[in-house]
């Protein structure tokens, strides 16, 4: 039996439809190219890029694995067994430590991690938000210490020294530290709109201030000092003025959660509804073209640094009046004022990307001390990773490269030397 190939006919090729290219490319392929070479994806490969590195870390850190790397030539297997037990028993003590014990004998007990985690990103989401909204106004907003120091001070002197009715007694605590925060970060601004004072500079020497300024505090009786006692310590708050437990007393999550939630939903709105924060991004993304539109850009500068030093002052009302109620010393600040800054690089500034940080980096510190109870994992590994979070959002060339992400200023790049070529020949 002879086989006939089938030819193609003119008639039939014609019939089909030829593609358009005054179209361009389909919906679906550019949307994909958006999520490819959005800043997004960079946060999230920047994190898996880490977390590599960590495992790395992890695996040369364990004494099994560094056993069985002796005789990796004769029984390789052991070493490849080992590395995976040392990581995978990380991460997963990671998430028991930071979202669910599945060991544990009940419910409560079950998501007392979450909680922990809930806990610790609450004043990150805060001072987080207060860092990324000044980076949408074009001000690099390091203060975060400073502002977190003077809120616990003012919050904990009304706290302790003043006495209110119930629920009275709580607000005026709440809106002592956002106003003490406020102006703490308005300083910075003020200096920067009326001298043009660079805010880095001033805001590394409001930190200064402000930690030598709370020893004093803490050292002078009738001040923050707990009278009676010698210790540089405060006394504890006052019933009436401690946030509420969400959960109850089993849990150590509190209303603070909740004012850090409100404060993400308002920045949100503040900057893309509302058109004060037309006026700070116009005056972030170009101060000059902002300011030959009619902003005063002095202003926004002004009312950026008061309203981001209030959102960091949610982390210290949070951290005085619902973590360490019994008392604070120098150290209230814990080093969130500068992981406010990772935070906020890794949202992107954007306020949903900053809840989702502050998230993350709560999970860090919840799950760190499991990985190191459990697994006997340094806990300086967690900081080693966070710092390289920090590294690779500094570099997207980089994270785009190990990942072999497209490259969205490519098309840009060959037209302008197209257009150079050309305007030499």
């Amino acid at each position: 039996m002879s086989h006939v190939t089938p030819q193609a006919t003119p008639s039939s090729a014609s019939s089909l439809p030829a593609p358009d290219p005054s179209l361009g490319p389909s919906r679906w392929r550019v949307a994909g190219r958006q999520i490819t070479t959005g800043n997004a994806i960079i946060s999230v490969f920047a994190v898996l890029a880490a977390v590599l590195v960590g495992s790395i870390m992890i695996a040369c850190t364990d004494k099994d694995v560094q056993e069985a790397a002796g005789y990796f030539f004769s029984r390789p297997g052991d070493t490849f067994k080992a590395i995976w037990d040392s990581v995978s028993g990380a991460y997963i003590a990671l998430f028991q430590g930071s979202i669910y014990n599945f060991r544990a004998d009940s419910f409560a007990k079950g998501i007392k991690p979450l909680t922990e985690t809930l806990k610790f990103a609450t004043p990150l989401i805060a001072a987080g938000l207060g860092v990324g909204l000044a980076f949408r106004a074009g001000m690099f907003n390091i203060g975060g210490q400073g502002q977190l120091l003077m809120a616990a001070a003012a919050a904990g002197w009304v706290g302790t020294s003043v006495d209110l009715p119930a629920g009275i007694h709580m607000i005026a605590a709440i809106v002592a530290g956002l106003a003490a925060a406020a102006i703490w970060a308005g300083i910075a601004g003020f200096l920067k709109a009326r001298t043009g004072a660079h805010e880095v500079i001033v805001t590394i020497m409001l930190n200064h201030i402000a930690v030598y300024l709370l020893a004093w505090m803490l050292a002078t009786q009738g001040v923050l000092q707990a009278p009676g006692s010698k210790n540089p310590k405060t006394a504890a708050m006052a019933d009436t003025a401690v946030l509420p437990q969400l959960l109850g007393p089993q849990f150590k999550l509190h209303a603070g959660l909740i004012l850090a939630l409100i404060a993400v939903a308002f920045t949100w709105w503040l900057l893309e509804r509302s058109s004060l924060g037309y006026r700070f991004r116009a005056v972030g993304e170009n101060p000059d073209a902002a300011r030959v539109a009619g902003i005063n850009v002095g202003r926004m500068y002004l009312f950026a640094m008061l309203i981001a030093g209030a959102l960091v002052g949610i982390a210290g009302v949070s951290q005085v009046q619902g973590t360490v109620t019994s008392g604070f010393g120098g150290d209230i600040d814990a080093g969130i004022g500068f992981d406010a800054i990772t935070v906020a690089l890794l949202g992107r500034s954007s306020p949903i990307g900053i809840l989702g940080a502050g998230l993350l980096f709560g999970a860090f510190k919840a799950g760190g001390f499991a990985m190191q109870a459990s697994q006997g994992v340094p806990v300086e590994i967690v900081l080693v990773v966070q710092s390289l979070i920090v590294l690779f959002i500094a570099a997207p060339p980089l994270v785009r490269a190990m990942f072999h992400l497209p490259d969205p200023d490519r098309k840009r790049r060959k037209q302008q030397r197209r257009q150079k070529k050309e305007a030499s020949a």
